[in-house]
């Protein structure tokens, strides 16, 4: 199985959502968006898997430091680069799958999808 997680490695739920993955034995790669960035066509594609109001993470301070035209931007087209342009806005952490799409770390639908 091919997994790969998204998200910034110090953030509490990525650590979290890799402990969970690294205690199972599940395999998995790690995507840094600060170091390796945030693709806008693959964001493009999860906005389209999950809807923008579940990849957009709206509680986080970044979000309310966006300027009124990001914020804007977020809810229509141009979601994808703003996040990829932010990638702190984006929902932590999102993981693909052979099977889908995770958004976020609940473990009962983490077992449900990976288990």
């Amino acid at each position: 199985m091919t997994i790969t997680l998204y998200g910034i490695p110090n953030c509490d739920t990525v650590k979290k959502a890799r402990t969970w993955l690294d205690t199972r034995g599940i395999a998995y790669a790690f995507h840094d968006y600060k170091k390796q960035g945030a693709d806008p066509a693959r964001i493009a594609g999860w906005i389209a898997q999950a809807g923008v109001g579940k990849v957009v993470n709206k509680a986080g301070t970044t979000f309310r430091k966006l300027s009124p035209e990001d914020q804007a931007a977020l809810e229509g087209e141009g979601a994808p680069e703003v996040l990829a342009a932010n990638p702190s806005v984006i929902k932590r952490p999102i993981v693909e799958h052979p099977g889908g799409l995770l958004v976020g770390f609940k473990e009962p639908e983490w077992a449900a999808a990976l288990a």
